[in-house]
């Protein structure tokens, strides 16, 4: 009985042994490895800023064709929407009472150039009687008056032929442009009337066209600002424009902008803008809204960030992580400017040297020490970044 306790206890001492040598730690496990993340250096890039800005299309000549004489319209000589030239005849008027004008008009000059003999005559000959007392001096003078109020009154028929003329020639309503034509607003058979309010038709020229574009003052000021500063700098002092239809295509021709106005509009506390574009397809319609991304400068030392490595916290802030130079994540408070395809101008936040996390965020937090890998942009990423900066 005494040996089979001895043995019990022997396996009890045994058995806890094990368990206690189990419950150990194994001292050859590997400790937990650090997170990795992405990162890219930041260096100063050029960079070539621009703003968009809305605006509209205008014809680079428009013409109201009107009326200059009253009557009634007896033919139109054009087709709706078709290209038109300087001086070529649209509508007609009913001309015989012009015709009729004239003619009387042309009849009292005969007269009166009938008439200014006689008086002339008479002239010559009383004042040959005046040098020899045959006649008073009040009737040579008498006779001086008249021949000269008949050689006046030729001069006033000859101005009423004239006048006539111009009225029988209004009867024929030119183009005063060139250019494409609208629909004619009034039919043969109407009435019209000089100086009416209704154009018979609108003419526009719209192989080149402007758009006029609408800027803050605010964003005038930091532009001459920037270029004064030389913190930006023209390419050849030309800024083109790049122009967004409204179905979101971009303008296969670039613009350029021609002239700002002298003074800001005191409604809107805005600068008027006027950029010219090549039309020749007609694809610029007048009155047609777009969006203009005007080309402002270039920035030689500028800083841009991916914009997938920019996050936003819960006030709209910009925020992004950073690794220092003992591979700890710190959170920087970024200010950024505007976007640049797929990255944004940052102002304030990053300088040249900082390593920027643009993939792993979720993986870590400020004060996290993590394993720090060289971040390359793929096409896929690329794509997409394209899109969100779009």
């Amino acid at each position: 009985m005494a040996s089979l306790r001895t043995t019990f206890a022997c396996l009890f001492f045994l058995l806890s042994g094990l368990c206690i040598a189990g419950c150990r730690p194994s001292q050859s496990s590997d400790a937990p490895s650090l997170p990795e993340v992405a990162a890219l250096t930041i260096s100063n890039e050029t960079a070539v800023l621009s703003s968009e800005l809305p605006g509209r299309v205008v014809a680079a000549e428009t013409s109201e064709v009107r009326p200059q004489v009253n009557g009634i319209i007896r033919h139109r000589l054009f087709e709706e929407g078709a290209v038109v030239e300087a001086g070529q005849t649209l509508f007609e008027i009913e001309d015989a009472p012009y015709r009729a004008a004239l003619m009387s008009a042309e009849a009292a000059l005969s007269r009166a150039e009938a008439s200014i003999k006689a008086s002339e005559l008479q002239d010559r000959r009383y004042r040959e009687l005046a040098k020899v007392s045959a006649v008073s001096r009040q009737d040579a003078d008498n006779a001086q008056a008249a021949a000269d109020q008949a050689r006046a009154e030729v001069e006033v028929q000859r101005a009423a032929v004239y006048a006539a003329q111009i009225d029988l020639d209004f009867t024929r309503i030119t183009a005063p442009i060139s250019g494409r034509i609208g629909r004619s607003l009034v039919t043969p058979g109407g009435l019209v009337q000089a100086g009416q309010e209704q154009p018979l038709a609108i003419i526009q020229r719209n192989d080149i066209v402007y758009v006029d574009l609408m800027q803050s003052a605010s964003e005038v000021l930091d532009l001459q600002e920037a270029l004064m500063a030389g913190d930006l700098v023209h390419d050849n002092g030309n800024l083109p424009v790049q122009l967004l239809l409204p179905n979101g295509k971009v303008y296969p021709l670039t613009g350029e902008l021609q002239f700002s106005e002298i003074s800001v509009n005191p409604s809107t506390g805005a600068v008027a803008l006027r950029a010219t574009f090549a039309n020749p397809d007609g694809l610029l319609r007048p009155g047609m809204h777009v969006r203009a991304r005007l080309t402002e400068g270039i920035q030689k030392q500028a800083i841009l960030a991916p914009q997938q490595a920019i996050k936003r916290d819960t006030r709209g802030r910009a925020i992004a992580l950073v690794v220092n130079s003992d591979n700890i994540v710190e959170q920087r408070m970024l200010t950024t400017a505007e976007a640049i395809d797929n990255r944004w101008l940052v102002s304030k936040g990053l300088r040249p040297g900082d390593r920027l996390i643009v993939e792993g965020h979720h993986r870590v937090s400020p004060g996290s020490t993590v394993q720090v890998s060289r971040w390359r942009e793929t096409p896929d990423t690329a794509k997409l970044n394209s899109q969100r900066g779009g």
